[in-house]
C-alpha cells in the first residue's frame, strides 16, 4: 500500500465515519491481489500432499517467519518433497474476506537441488572476486604471537576442542575468546555474523578462527552465505577459515585472510610452537656464538700477524735504520763538500798565482815605477809634462814626489 492509499483510506475511515468490516476486507483482498505471482524462497516446516492437494507451511531461511502454503493441484509440485527441504515456489497471495483469511495458493514448486545451489555460490565467488575481496593483496598478515585469539565455533564441538587443546599445547599460555553458534541450519548465518561483530570489535582481539570439523555440502552452505561472507570480508580483524572440507570449499575460504585445511591446522598456523621457537632461538644464539668467535679468532690472528711484522715487533728498528742510512748520508756529504773545498781551494791558488803575475805590484817589484801628477793621472808621454810640473812616482816599496825640470824625447 502505497502512501497515497494509507492517506486516502483515512479521508474516507474515521471515529465519526468507520468502516465497515465488509469495506476493509475488501480493500485487503483488493490490495493483495494487486501483487500477482511471485516466486518465494523458503524450508519447508511441515507438508502435506494427497491425490490432488497440498498443504504446509514455508518457514523463512534466516529469520523467525513462516507462511502457510496449499496447492488445489498438485501437478506440478515434487511428490517426494519432504519437512526440511529448502524449496522455490511460485504462489499467488490470496485473501478470504469471508474467513479473514490470508493464503498462499502454491501453482509450482521445486526443491532446489545442488546444482542449482553450486550455481549460486559460483556466481557469488564471481561477484566477489570482481569486487576485489578476494585478492591476494586483501590479506592481511597473521600476528606472530596474538594477545587473545576469537573463535567461533558451535558449542561442545570437536572443532572447539582441537583448536583450543591444539593450541595450548604449542603455546600454553595462549588466550581465548570464544563465541558459540550454530554452524550449520539456517539460523546459523545471522549467529555468526554477529559473532563476528563482537569479536572483530574487541581490541585485545587480535585473530578471528572460524571453525567446523567438516561436514556434508549442505551442512557448509551457511558459510557460504553472502551476508556472512561480506561481514568476514570486511572485518578489520584478520580471519581464518576452519571449516575442514577439501572438496567443497566454501566461499569464506576465498574472503578469509588465511584457510585453514582443518581447526587443528588453523591452531598450528595462529599460534607458534614454544617448543620451537625455544629451538629456533637456541640455534640462533648458537650461530651468533660462532659468529662472534669466528671473528675475534680472526681478528687475534690478524693481530698476531701485525705484530710479528718488524716494525711492531721492533719499533726502534725502524729509527736505527734511519739513523744508519743519515748518518751515512752525513758522511758522504762532509766528504763531497771537503773535495768541493779542497778543489775550489786548489782552483783559487792558480788564480791568485795569475792574478799576482798580472798585478803592477808585480811590474814595480821588477823595478818599473809609476808616475802621475797632481790629480793623480797617470803620465804615459814625457812630451805631455812641462819642467817644474810636481809629480808622484810610485815604487815597488813607497812613493816618491818630484819635479819635473827638463823634457827629453822619449825613444821608440
Amino acid at each position: 500500500m502505497s502512501d497515497f492509499e494509507v492517506s486516502d483510506a483515512s479521508k474516507v475511515s474515521s471515529e465519526l465515519s468507520p468502516w465497515p468490516v465488509s469495506r476493509l476486507s475488501a480493500t485487503l483482498k483488493d490490495w493483495i491481489d494487486r501483487l500477482g505471482y511471485l516466486w518465494i524462497e523458503g524450508e519447508l516446516a511441515s507438508i502435506k500432499i494427497g491425490p490432488s492437494n497440498m498443504f504446509g507451511e514455508l518457514r523463512d531461511l534466516q529469520q523467525e517467519n513462516s507462511v502457510s502454503i496449499h496447492s488445489w493441484s498438485v501437478a506440478k509440485i515434487p511428490a517426494d518433497l519432504k519437512q526440511g527441504d529448502r524449496v522455490l515456489a511460485l504462489i499467488k497471495p490470496a485473501f478470504w474476506p469471508k474467513g479473514g483469511k490470508l493464503t498462499m495458493q502454491v501453482v509450482e514448486m521445486r526443491k532446489v537441488g545442488l546444482g542449482e545451489l553450486l550455481e549460486r555460490i559460483e556466481r557469488l565467488r564471481t561477484q566477489l572476486t570482481l569486487e576485489g575481496l578476494t585478492a591476494i593483496e586483501r590479506k592481511r598478515p597473521l600476528p606472530f604471537l596474538p594477545q587473545k585469539i576469537g573463535l567461533i565455533t558451535g558449542k561442545d564441538s570437536d572443532a572447539e576442542k582441537d583448536v583450543l587443546q591444539n593450541a595450548k599445547l604449542r603455546w600454553p599460555e595462549v588466550q581465548f575468546r570464544v563465541i558459540h553458534t550454530l554452524v550449520q541450519g539456517d539460523k546459523a548465518a545471522p549467529e555468526v555474523i554477529a559473532a563476528i561483530q563482537t569479536l572483530d570489535a574487541d581490541p585485545e582481539v587480535d585473530v578471528i578462527i572460524i571453525a567446523r570439523g567438516g561436514g556434508s555440502f549442505l551442512d557448509l552452505m551457511v558459510f557460504s552465505d553472502e551476508n556472512l561472507v561480506r561481514a568476514a570480508a570486511n572485518a578489520k580483524t584478520p580471519i581464518v577459515s576452519a571449516i575442514g572440507h577439501e572438496n567443497d570449499r566454501p566461499v569464506l575460504d576465498d574472503v578469509a585472510d588465511l584457510r585453514a585445511s582443518t581447526p587443528t591446522d588453523a591452531a598450528k598456523r595462529v599460534v607458534p610452537d614454544v617448543e620451537d621457537e625455544r629451538h629456533k632461538l637456541s640455534q640462533s644464539l648458537q650461530r651468533i656464538r660462532l659468529r662472534v668467535a669466528d671473528y675475534v679468532t680472526s681478528q687475534a690472528a690478524l693481530i698476531s700477524q701485525l705484530r710479528s711484522r718488524p716494525i711492531l715487533a721492533n719499533p726502534h728498528s725502524f729509527i736505527e735504520t734511519q739513523e744508519v742510512e743519515l748518518a751515512r748520508w752525513l758522511e758522504a756529504i762532509r766528504d763531497r763538500l771537503s773535495q768541493t773545498l779542497e778543489r775550489e781551494e786548489l782552483g783559487l791558488g792558480h788564480l791568485r798565482q795569475q792574478v799576482r803575475s798580472l798585478s803592477p805590484q808585480s811590474t814595480l817589484d821588477r823595478g818599473y815605477s809609476v808616475v802621475r801628477d797632481a790629480e793623480g793621472r797617470v803620465i804615459a808621454d814625457a812630451s805631455k809634462v812641462t819642467a817644474g810640473t810636481k809629480l808622484k812616482v810610485r815604487l815597488a816599496k813607497g812613493e816618491l814626489a818630484v819635479t819635473a825640470d827638463a823634457k827629453t824625447t822619449s825613444s821608440k
